[in-house]
C-alpha cells in the first residue's frame, strides 16, 4: 500500500486492512516454514503495511 492510499481511510477501513493483513502475515509464516513462499519479501512489507496503518491511527485519534 502507498502512503497516499494509506492517507484516505477512515480509521475503521484502517482497522479492517490490519486485520486482513495479519491473516496473509500468518499464511506467509506458514508458507515459509514449508518452503512454499516465492517471494519473501511479502513478509516484510506486510509488517510494515501494519506499521502503517497502526501510525494512521494514531494520528486520527489524536
Amino acid at each position: 500500500m502507498k502512503k497516499s492510499d494509506i492517507k484516505k481511510l477512515t480509521r475503521d477501513q484502517a482497522l479492517k486492512d490490519i486485520e486482513k493483513f495479519k491473516k496473509d502475515l500468518f499464511n506467509f509464516r506458514f508458507q515459509k516454514i514449508n518452503g512454499q513462499i516465492k517471494s519473501p519479501s511479502k513478509i516484510s512489507e506486510t509488517k510494515k503495511n501494519i506499521a502503517r496503518l497502526k501510525t494512521l491511527i494514531v494520528r486520527k485519534d489524536a
